[in-house]
């Protein structure tokens, strides 16, 4: 059974800084894409691409709202992966989701995520 556990989301002030974190188990770690998504309040319908990363290569995507202020690793020997989160603002405050996919897209393109976590609280006080 593939499990994606969250950790690490919390309450931080306009500036501040979180890292956030995905640990995976039950599928082969380094052959899929792992991604970050997030769904702020007041949009339960609309959940939008944060980052993701393939372990197969490496590569990297951000979205441009985060570009510059979020970093995406990888720890494959752990299983997991982390998102680092400077310079927070308001508009950062979500529910942050890990999830998988056995592919990579350009784009992160959330249909193709298949396996999802159950998501941690990031809340950015002004």
């Amino acid at each position: 059974e593939v499990q994606l556990l969250e950790s690490g989301g919390g309450l931080v002030q306009t500036g501040g800084s979180l890292r956030v974190s995905c640990a995976a188990s039950g599928l082969a770690f380094g052959d899929y894409t792992i991604g970050w998504f997030r769904q702020a309040p007041g949009k339960e319908r609309e959940r939008e691409v944060v980052s993701c990363i393939s372990n197969v290569d490496g590569r990297i995507v951000y979205a441009d709202s985060v570009k510059g202020r979020f970093t995406l690793s990888s720890d494959n020997a752990k299983n997991t992966v982390y998102l680092q989160m400077n310079n927070l603002n308001p508009e950062d405050t979500a529910v942050y989701y890990c999830a998988a996919s056995a592919v990579w897209g350009r784009g992160c393109p959330i249909e193709y995520f298949g396996f999802w976590g159950q998501g941690t609280q990031v809340t950015v006080s002004s």
